[in-house]
């Protein structure tokens, strides 16, 4: 729960996040819709129950509604399969990524370079490894999913030795979500439920 009530319009804010209309949030909280529509507009000062109740059942709402399209990290940062060693390097400091998807036509996702495959290559091919590109070291690629798959799901699937996955939109590949951004959300929900 927020340490700080929030105001009507937060509150109003809250819900659509959540993809909730008035009705339904009023359901979850055991109040009526007429009660959240006054809330939302300002016309009546609830009680302090009554808030908490509202407030706890968004954020049971969100916590286990929230999906890929929420939390990605785009636009997406890839590699073309031509693109030299050096340049995936640069790419990849400057980012701070330990892995990059490599596009192909139609912007494909057809491979993905790790750090583990750059060090490899260069300990393989030491001078040479510099002349070589995006499609000599790639890696399959990482596992693809839809934009409304849900954190449970992406959770159980980062938690094997996959350290990311590619959400598509449209078919198309759109963002990146790492174990990283994982770790994120659930410390910042977990910091929430330990200061209320």
């Amino acid at each position: 729960m927020l340490s700080i009530f929030p105001s009507p319009e937060e509150i109003k804010a809250l819900r659509k996040k959540a993809r909730l209309t008035q009705q339904e949030l009023a359901k979850k909280a055991g109040v009526s819709q007429s009660l959240i529509a006054r809330i939302e507009s300002g016309t009546v000062n609830p009680r302090l129950s009554t808030l908490i109740r509202i407030m706890k059942a968004l954020e049971e709402y969100v916590e286990s509604e929230i999906i890929a399209e929420d939390i990605m990290s785009q636009p997406l940062i890839y590699a073309s399969p031509d693109e030299k060693i050096e340049h995936i390097v640069r790419k990849m400091w400057d980012h701070a990524i330990s892995q990059l998807p490599v596009l192909g036509p139609n912007n494909s996702v057809i491979g993905t370079i790790f750090e583990r495959d750059i060090i490899e290559t260069f300990i393989k091919y030491k001078n040479k490894a510099l002349q070589l590109s995006a499609k000599d070291i790639m890696s399959d690629p990482l596992p693809m999913i839809q934009p409304n798959t849900k954190l449970s799901r992406i959770t159980s699937i980062l938690t094997n030795e996959i350290p990311a996955v590619i959400v598509l939109k449209n078919e198309k590949p759109a963002g990146i979500i790492t174990r990283s951004d994982i770790m994120r959300i659930y410390t910042e929900w977990l910091k929430r439920k330990a200061n209320p």
